[in-house]
């Protein structure tokens, strides 16, 4: 069964591709099926068994989410970006952003707001179906170790209080209406100005989305040895004063220190286990004397989890003076 969630992680990264190049030829059904090599009922039907909806459906919902950031954020006419995006006028594509996201792309340019963009599915992965690592080890940069100044900010985010780890944190915010990873991730998609958003679409992967974890007396103990609670949010702008997501929180994050464990880029399907083995050696090992700090474990203080395994994988974990 993995291997059809391989095949379909192919479409979507195709389509992704083929959106952000206006090239609406590629991403057309026959041109999908036949690059599988499959009839396309046979195609359409494994992509909702795996993701959930119609092939069409998503990718419309994705050219949607492509068209509004650039209703938000470029100066270029509707009209151009209705075409662009393959609408085939300014009413046509005015009539699927309204249905989709109850406002007309002109007022969504006047007045911005959170709505919950369909962010890109990744139906394949291979820690989650307990494949571990194949082949041979390929990363050179071992664990980066350094101390950083992070300036005030804003986490806009949500927490768990019983969750241990991604996978079980979605799992148990799927329960709770409006809290499931796709209007949670679709929300902060559509979120201008995050600080870690460097273009990416892939859910904590670039489109500036992080796991956290908040030092919490209410939380749970973790293996480092004190209570935390985890979150999942982005960084925004001390001054950011834009709407807040009713399901959401927004906490002022004061300038503080931090020390960072950073892994370089590494190949995901083969080697994501063992990087992961050795940043937890890394923080477990990490010696603090002569260094004048210390893991500050004061409530509200934040470690912050970034994972893009083609850029980098590091933890962000507070410091005080010592």
């Amino acid at each position: 069964m993995y291997e059809w969630h391989r095949q379909i992680q192919t479409i979507v990264d195709d389509m992704d591709q083929s959106i952000k190049q206006h090239n609406s030829e590629a991403i057309t059904l026959q041109s999908l099926a036949d690059k599988l090599g499959y009839s396309e009922f046979h195609t359409t039907r494994k992509f909702k068994e795996i993701s959930g909806m119609q092939l069409r459906d998503y990718l419309r919902h994705r050219k949607l989410a492509f068209a509004l950031k650039e209703v938000r954020d470029s100066g270029k006419s509707i009209l151009d970006i209705a075409l662009d995006y393959g609408f085939s006028s300014h009413e046509a594509f005015t009539r699927a952003f309204k249905v989709t996201y109850g406002v007309a792309p002109s007022e969504y340019r006047r007045h911005p707001y959170p709505v919950v963009l369909r962010t890109k599915i990744n139906p394949f992965d291979r820690y989650f179906f307990g494949l571990g690592e194949v082949g041979m080890i390929k990363s050179t940069e071992e664990v980066k170790i350094y101390f950083v100044t992070i300036p005030a900010h804003k986490f806009l985010h949500i927490k768990n209080y019983e969750s241990n780890g991604y996978w079980d944190f979605w799992q148990k915010q799927s329960l709770i209406p409006g809290q499931d990873c796709e209007t949670i991730s679709g929300l902060l998609d559509s979120i201008k100005g995050k600080l870690d958003d460097d273009g990416g679409s892939d859910t904590n992967s670039g489109n500036g989305q992080i796991m956290a974890y908040m030092n919490d007396p209410d939380g749970r103990l973790c293996d480092w040895g004190f209570p935390r609670t985890e979150c999942y949010g982005v960084r925004l702008p001390y001054e950011y004063e834009g709407e807040v997501p009713a399901q959401m929180l927004m906490a002022d994050v004061p300038e503080a220190e931090y020390i960072v464990f950073e892994h370089g880029p590494f190949d995901y399907e083969q080697e994501n286990r063992s990087v992961e083995e050795r940043m937890e050696q890394a923080m477990a090992n990490f010696d603090y004397t002569g260094t004048g700090y210390c893991f500050d474990p004061s409530p509200g203080r934040i470690i912050y989890f970034y994972f893009n395994p083609e850029r980098y994988f590091k933890y962000v974990r507070p410091v005080r003076k010592s």
